[in-house]
């Protein structure tokens, strides 16, 4: 199976490297032109078009020109207390915390464990073939790590994944 991951354009929190989950931030202009940017990928034939159903990804596919279907699985990770804050906003444990990830519950939020379980639940149903999604940092991290790979992936950028069977 072959994921290609976009993640969502630029918002304000985005831009101002606030933690954003669950609060639907739209585009800011720069996302907007982002997202209009990658009309190329939307363009290339998929098995099937998926985005999260917050706002920035739907806005992202509209914007791209990809006919993607909204679903609640493919959301941000929930960051509960620490939504909207900066990283120097943070305490010495979420820090490491969020850079661990493994492990990490947010305060009044979502586990990693239960976000991975979530990702992966939804992508290990899709069919084998050519996959695009239109999601968020956290969901892109998520599968890079599956690969062995971990990388901050910034706003209107993408990369494609391939996944064999699930091993969890």
């Amino acid at each position: 199976m072959i994921l290609r991951l976009v993640r969502h354009g630029e918002t304000d929190w985005s831009a101002e490297r606030r933690y954003t989950g669950l609060t639907d931030v739209g585009l800011n202009a720069v996302g907007r032109r982002q997202a209009a940017a990658l009309s190329g990928i939307a363009a290339d034939p998929y098995d099937s078009v998926w985005c999260s159903d917050l706002g920035r990804c739907v806005e992202t596919a509209g914007l791209m020109g990809a006919e993607a279907t909204p679903t609640p699985e493919l959301r941000e990770f929930d960051f509960g207390e620490i939504e909207g804050r900066r990283w120097d906003d943070l305490d010495e444990a979420t820090r490491h915390g969020l850079l661990d990830f493994d492990g990490f519950v947010a305060p009044g939020g979502e586990s990693v464990a239960a976000f991975g379980l979530r990702i992966d639940r939804f992508v290990y149903g899709l069919v084998d073939g050519h996959h695009l999604l239109i999601v968020h940092g956290g969901v892109v991290r998520h599968l890079l790590r599956r690969i062995g790979a971990d990388t901050d992936v910034r706003p209107g950028t993408w990369r494609d994944v391939e996944l064999g069977q699930s091993n969890s």
